[in-house]
């Protein structure tokens, strides 16, 4: 009952300050540029980093030059002002200064910067007059309603309909409020799908994502690449990391034991240590990991065993038509601006 009862404080609240803001528009803060929001309405993983990369890409592609903004959470150290964590040319700040996903941001996105603030205000003006964005990626900011954006990019699954609130579920306000995003996405799902979520949430325009694995990258480049019937020990520090081994399976990997740590874990060199035990006993040839936790792995002793990452790749579907939906949204936005 006590769960309960927070449960409903909690959602009232996360409630009464969306409404606050959209009561007078003045109250948000607006950038000279467009604004495309990517978020969740679930604590941990949606898949919102693989999207920010599929959009940045999306748009460099067709002459924009976007600016990822992010909060930079779980890193160890933060400052007052605005981290640059790449400036379109050169990446400039380590994991403790940028965080695991911005900095895996920043090498898997060349030519884009990425900008880590708790005042992502700041960080876009900063985009803005120095780095020259055409376009801001608001990096999980469905949340961050006091920067106004112009395009309300919602990932949910079928998952979160029968979750609920804080501290009760895992949801970080009532699904009720998902309809005030402009489409849904819906990560590693399918059309129909992607209708049932947007028919629950109150939304029209629903799409989807698909999921495919890169190809094992060593973190030593001297260390060679395991052959695909090799056996492997797959460790994760992710949210829903099953879905990780999953895919490493579906790919064709033989994964013949697994670790799991929590989301944005750590490492530390006794936890490899451990690790590269536990995959010897398993007789595995190498360890692999996610793009993700290699940013944190990296810095760490070397182990005795080869360590791998893989990346994964995502693409909205119908891309086509995703495609045409966003820069008609931009087109509407800049006139709006």
């Amino acid at each position: 009952m006590i769960v309960e009862a927070l449960s409903a404080v909690y959602g009232a609240a996360a409630t009464w300050r969306r409404r606050w803001y959209a009561a007078s528009p003045a109250r948000s803060r607006y950038l000279q540029q467009p604004v495309i929001s990517i978020g969740n309405v679930r604590v941990g993983g949606t898949g919102k980093t693989p999207t920010v990369m599929c959009l940045a890409r999306l748009l460099l592609e067709r002459g924009e030059r976007p600016a990822i903004l992010s909060r930079g959470y779980a890193r160890q150290r933060s400052s007052a002002g605005v981290t640059v964590v790449s400036d379109r040319t050169r990446i400039l700040a380590d994991v403790a200064h940028a965080g695991d996903e911005p900095l895996l941001l920043a090498r898997a996105l060349p030519g884009v910067p990425v900008l880590v603030c708790a005042d992502r205000y700041a960080a876009g003006q900063l985009a803005e007059s120095q780095l020259d964005a055409t376009v801001h990626l608001l990096d999980d900011g469905f949340q961050h309603v006091r920067l106004a954006r112009d395009i309300d990019l919602l990932l949910a699954d079928e998952g979160d309909l029968d979750d609920r609130v804080l501290p009760a579920g895992r949801l970080r306000e009532p699904l009720a409020n998902a309809s005030v995003a402009h489409a849904l996405i819906v990560p590693g799902g399918s059309a129909d799908a992607a209708q049932r979520v947007a028919s629950r949430l109150g939304l029209t325009d629903a799409f989807w994502t698909t999921r495919e694995l890169g190809a094992l990258r060593m973190l030593r480049e001297t260390d060679p690449v395991p052959a695909r019937g090799d056996g492997l020990f797959a460790v994760a520090g992710i949210e829903r990391p099953e879905r990780f081994f999953d895919d490493l399976r579906a790919t064709g990997h033989r994964v013949l034991g697994t670790r799991v740590f929590r989301d944005h874990h750590l490492f530390t060199n006794a936890d490899l240590a451990s690790t590269v035990a536990a995959a010897r006993a398993a007789g595995a040839v190498a360890v692999v990991t996610t793009e993700k936790d290699a940013v944190r792995l990296e810095p760490l002793t070397t182990p005795g065993l080869p360590l791998a990452s893989v990346a994964l790749h995502t693409r909205i579907e119908p891309a086509e038509a995703f495609t045409t939906w966003l820069l008609a949204r931009l087109a509407q936005a800049r006139g709006a601006h």
